[in-house]
């Protein structure tokens, strides 16, 4: 949950009409969750005195016109990126990420902080940063018209969108201009894109055929999200993705998977990775299919079906919530020397790394010194080699933080939107039975809302279901058949 703008929803059920008499009050979700509201005086001091201290290493690549893409509002920019067609065919991807490892000295103020918090937790009325502000939408920012410390991906890609060379360095870069999702849909709609990003959809749509051919699990995933409108009001809504968002998703895959290659064949790593999905979990996801009206045709793998639903069909849009359980199970695994026999991930459909968002997360800036390191050919920094067997438990457990705070928020919302509609009927779609007890999950299409509902009525069926509990003390929903 975050603050989005209104557009390309599929699901929006104005709180106001329901809950005008008073406001959302969020603060008890950051007081049951021991979330921090401020960095330590220490920290915050060390983040404003943080120095480039790898300015001998920098090309300057400042005449490359590059241009950040974010959600609106966002200052904390971890990318940029300038893509350009090849003479015969192609093109050529320059991926510049905020170098963050110059800027945070190991084992200092900022960096032990950064290994307790773990990544930027979002909340619908703030957040939880990484990094202080002063750093992390400051120092280390890709802002426009600012020379700014980064990590230079330069990725040549044939005419098929694979990669045909791969390079990482240190650079000094310039952004031009920033623009968020929205702006730049409409201007690709209208043929007016960037320049620095004309070739992006050309590239997003090349590298996307190739991961459905790979068996990728794309889910194009409409976000639950909690967003406060421009007049005041709150709305809960399913927010689907635009096309552009997937066109540059396509940049990070692309960027991450090449860094787990240089990291597997270097013999030192940490790697993003999921486990393939289990026969069970892909048969309860094919019972769901029918009462959400999506067609899985005999034979047909999980990749396929979700590749072709129609994501303006809020039906679809449920479906695709239950099919990220095609995605439980991702962990991290940290290796140097003997490369691990599981390197995959089964959303990607390839090996994969996390290194394009170091103001956010902190594995990131360890991975790519790997990267660095290993292009080189020199050998990673110490400090990262010492930190790899810890990794994974730290990133882990602020994984699960995040879920926690996101699952957290939106049960709140949702008892609090639906708290004075007791006894009403809505329609739903079982999506889902508890194994252990009398009990299945049911989702509403308006408010988007999910929730247990008493009783095992058919799985994929649409039911009409009573709203007997919305207790905002507890977050819990709950309906019977009605």
């Amino acid at each position: 949950p975050r603050t989005a703008p209104d557009g390309a929803l599929l699901v929006t059920t104005d709180v106001h009409r329901h809950r005008h008499h008073r406001d959302l009050d969020l603060s008890p979700v950051w007081d049951d969750l021991d979330l921090p509201r401020r960095f330590p005086d220490e920290v915050e001091a060390a983040a404003a005195a943080a120095r480039d201290e790898r300015t001998a290493e920098r090309r300057d690549a400042t005449d490359i016109a590059f241009i950040t893409v974010d959600p609106p509002g966002a200052m904390d920019l971890d990318q940029a990126l300038h893509l350009a067609d090849r003479p015969g065919g192609g093109w050529t991807v320059h991926y510049a990420i905020a170098d963050v490892a110059a800027l945070v000295p190991p084992e200092g103020p900022v960096d032990v902080e950064a290994r307790h918090r773990g990544e930027t937790l979002y909340l619908p009325d703030g957040r939880v940063p990484l990094h202080p502000p002063v750093l992390g939408e400051g120092s280390a920012s890709l802002l426009p018209d600012v020379d700014r410390p980064a990590v230079l991906w330069t990725i040549d890609l044939d005419d098929t969108g694979a990669t045909d060379r791969i390079a990482v360095e240190r650079a000094v870069v310039r952004s031009r201009s920033r623009h968020d999702y929205d702006e730049l849909q409409a201007a690709f709609d209208a043929g007016t894109p960037p320049e620095p990003a004309a070739p992006l959809r050309a590239i997003g749509e090349a590298r996307q055929a190739l991961a459905r051919e790979r068996g990728a699990i794309e889910l194009g995933l409409p976000s639950q999200e909690v967003v406060r409108r421009d007049d005041g009001s709150w709305t809960i809504e399913h927010r689907l993705t635009l096309p552009v968002e997937g066109w540059n998703a396509q940049l990070s895959l692309l960027t991450g998977m090449a860094a787990a290659r240089l990291m597997i064949d270097g013999g030192i790593g940490l790697l993003r990775t999921l486990p393939t999905p289990d026969k069970g979990t892909v048969r309860r996801l094919r019972r769901a299919a029918p009462g959400l009206g999506v067609d899985w045709p005999d034979g047909a793998a999980p990749s396929d079906v979700i590749a072709d639903l129609d994501h303006h069909d809020p039906r679809h849009a449920a479906f695709l919530d239950r099919a990220a359980t095609l995605l439980r199970g991702a962990g991290y695994t940290a290796f140097d020397g003997e490369v691990p026999a599981d390197t995959g991930h089964a959303g990607v459909a390839n090996p994969y790394a996390h290194v394009t968002a170091p103001i956010r997360r902190l594995g990131d800036r360890f991975a790519t010194e790997i990267c660095l390191a290993l292009h080189a050919g020199t050998a990673p920094p110490g400090w990262v080699r010492a930190a790899l067997a810890d990794l994974p438990e730290v990133l882990q457990a602020s994984g699960r933080r995040a879920n926690a705070v996101e699952r957290t928020s939106v049960d709140h919302v949702e008892a609090w939107l639906l708290s004075d509609r007791i006894g009403e009927v809505f329609e739903v779609a079982v999506i889902d039975h508890d194994d252990d007890r009398d009990r299945s999950t049911v989702v509403l299409d308006d408010p988007a809302v999910e929730a247990p509902c008493n009783g095992r009525p058919p799985l994929g069926a649409r039911i009409d279901a009573r709203l007997i509990e919305a207790d905002l003390a507890t977050r819990r929903v709950r309906f019977e058949p009605a």
